[in-house]
């Protein structure tokens, strides 16, 4: 009965965190990104952070708070990696999160890279609702990071960081996104249908 309760309760949260469907403008990303960024370095000044980002920043046709959201979030775990390391005992290096992003061929790609744990085994999972490592961990924050990416049009992909730690890339179809922009309108849906 009691874990009946708990799901129902858990079913009501997401329920209630549902988000609102993305409302798309052309952002400076490297913007968001450093906002991002910027939560976290007040809040872990033993960690350097770092944004690696061509100048002036590539525009991107999104929805600024929900991309930057799913940065907050893959930044986030980034950090909670870290942390995880230090307590295992493995940490007192140079720890640190860069995001990096890039432009090539119509495609935008945002990479977030720490030097924590490094991904777990089963990392096929790691995106579904309700799936964690962490103690601590709702297993909601990549899950909504999916989410978001896939209504920006874009995948995910997870790597292992040369020298240990995550890499985490969202790719984005920028060609596609720019075609969104019609002053803030959503037409997701169709283009999605249109391929």
């Amino acid at each position: 009965r009691q874990v009946g309760d708990l799901r129902r309760m858990v079913d009501e949260f997401s329920s209630f965190a549902r988000m609102p469907k993305p409302v798309f403008r052309d952002e400076p990303i490297a913007e968001v990104a450093r906002q991002a960024l910027f939560l976290h370095e007040v809040a872990h000044p033993e960690i350097r952070f770092a944004l690696d980002a061509p100048q002036p920043s590539p525009l991107l046709v999104c929805d600024r708070r929900q991309l930057g959201q799913a940065l907050t979030n893959v930044v986030k775990n980034a950090v909670e990696a870290i942390e995880q390391k230090q307590e295992s005992g493995d940490g007192g290096g140079d720890e640190q999160v860069t995001m990096r992003i890039e432009e090539e061929g119509g495609q935008l790609a945002i990479e977030v890279i720490d030097s924590g744990v490094g991904l777990p085994s089963d990392r096929n999972r790691i995106t579904e609702p309700y799936m964690t490592t962490r103690t601590r961990g709702t297993g909601l924050g990549l899950a909504i990071v999916k989410k978001i990416v896939e209504e920006h049009l874009g995948r995910m992909e997870f790597d292992d960081a040369p020298g240990g730690g995550s890499v985490v890339r969202m790719i984005f179809d920028a060609e596609a996104l720019a075609r969104l922009d019609v002053g803030g309108v959503d037409f997701s849906e169709e283009v999605r249908a249109s391929g």
